[in-house]
């Protein structure tokens, strides 16, 4: 790896309208900052991300996931804009490339051409038929000699359809002479990154136009912006996971944060939501239901199943309104409207409807634990912590609040009362 990647997230993000900064806006389940972070870091070992609004906030929210980070804090007070972020940015290698935090949809292979070439400066640029708040690019005989932002053209350079797409690949050298030469001399007063393309068109440098995809480099400035940067996203996840093998009905319906796994043959319904760090293998989610940070094998949800975080089902069944939290069933059948936290149940137990285990007293979680060949009558509630040995019954409508061992039946029961002609003297009829 012989390019450095300096990532430009000081901005404030007003248009967010948002107390989180722009930059840590999710987008299918991963900050757009941290899908920037990606993509650098497939071409790039020296990575260093400029900071200002809320700077310890986005740190720390870095750290959390990346190591091997470099961080600059910029002078936004003295050196607004741009250009005043690069000012005491140090890199190590021959080029450096130039991003925006929020940019969530480059890719690796634009990344790469961005930086191909002998050319003193590379950068990104779009042909917009709508070029109405963009930096004009002024080109001839396929060389840049210009830099127009919008509130400093003439009526001729308004006219111009060639944007700048705002990345930039320079000779490092050349950059860190550049730098502290900017002047913030403009309608704005701020230092504008843009001006070392004059700088190096005034020296007879090579400033190369590089022509990109508008869909890769859009910027996330508000949230029907986010919105939009979603579906692109969603389109690009789904896609890839279809080519893979994965069926999706109707996958316009389907969510899939991008974190999440698929291995052998898996089958997504309509309106499925697959969410966090879930894994699934040979497994088919049905209508409507939701996974969450789980994992799902050789299994089947829903539809309408909910499958909370820290979840495995391996060789297991789970109906219609059946939700699961932070519990590990194999080989289980739990056909509808039933509540399982904090649970592991096993092989060849059958889960009635109704039942809940009571694992919340309050003040704690409690574990339910349920062996081997159990089956579980319609409208228990098992309160833990509650241990159910192998091979045992518990009937229809039974508060469990003590351990069963092998082989028993479990039944609390009141005895039935039955009141002849009752409805006739409560209505008086």
């Amino acid at each position: 790896m012989s390019i450095s990647i300096v990532i430009l997230a000081a901005g404030k993000g007003s248009r967010m309208k948002s107390t989180t900064p722009k930059v840590l806006h999710e987008i299918s389940g991963k900050s757009m900052l941290f899908h920037a972070i990606d993509a650098g870091q497939k071409i790039s070992d020296d990575i260093t991300v400029v900071l200002y609004h809320q700077a310890t906030r986005v740190q720390q929210a870095i750290e959390s996931h990346y190591q091997n980070i470099n961080f600059h804090m910029q002078d936004a007070k003295q050196f607004p804009g741009t250009g005043g972020a690069m000012k005491g940015v140090s890199t190590k290698y021959e080029k450096t490339l130039i991003l925006n935090g929020d940019m969530p949809l480059i890719t690796q292979n634009s990344l790469l051409a961005l930086t191909e070439g002998t050319a003193d400066i590379n950068m990104s640029v779009i042909k917009l038929e709508n070029p109405h708040g963009y930096g004009r690019v002024l080109i001839e005989n396929e060389n840049v000699q210009e830099i127009v932002e919008q509130k400093d053209c003439n009526q001729a350079q308004l006219a111009t359809k060639t944007v700048n797409a705002g990345i930039y690949c320079v000779n490092t050298k050349l950059l860190n002479r550049y730098i502290p030469l900017l002047s913030n001399k403009n309608a704005q007063k701020e230092y504008y990154l843009t001006d070392i393309v004059k700088m190096a068109v005034d020296e007879n440098k090579t400033v190369s136009p590089i022509y990109v995809e508008e869909e890769e480099f859009k910027g996330v400035n508000s949230k029907l912006d986010l919105a939009d940067a979603e579906v692109i996203m969603q389109d690009r996840i789904k896609k890839e996971l279809m080519e893979s093998g994965v069926t999706m009905r109707f996958p316009d319906s389907i969510y899939i944060d991008c974190r999440a796994t698929f291995e052998g043959e898996c089958i997504l319904e309509n309106n499925v939501n697959i969410i966090g760090t879930s894994k699934l293998i040979n497994a088919h989610i049905k209508t409507n239901s939701i996974i969450e940070d789980s994992i799902i094998e050789d299994s089947d949800v829903g539809p309408m199943g909910r499958i909370r975080p820290l979840t495995y089902l391996k060789d297991t069944h789970i109906g219609n309104f059946v939700e699961v939290k932070k519990s590990t069933l194999t080989g289980v059948k739990a056909g509808h409207l039933a509540y399982i936290g904090d649970a592991t149940i096993n092989k060849g137990s059958n889960i009635g409807a109704g039942v809940i285990t009571c694992n919340y007293d309050g003040k704690a979680k409690h574990k339910t634990i349920i062996g081997k060949n159990v089956f579980v009558g319609s409208d228990c509630q098992l309160v833990a912590p509650v241990t159910i040995e192998d091979d045992v019954i518990i009937a229809a409508g039974t508060t469990l609040n003590k351990d069963i061992k092998k082989g028993s039946l479990a039944i609390t029961r009141s005895a039935l009362k039955i009141l002849p002609d009752f409805f006739y003297k409560f209505f008086g009829k």
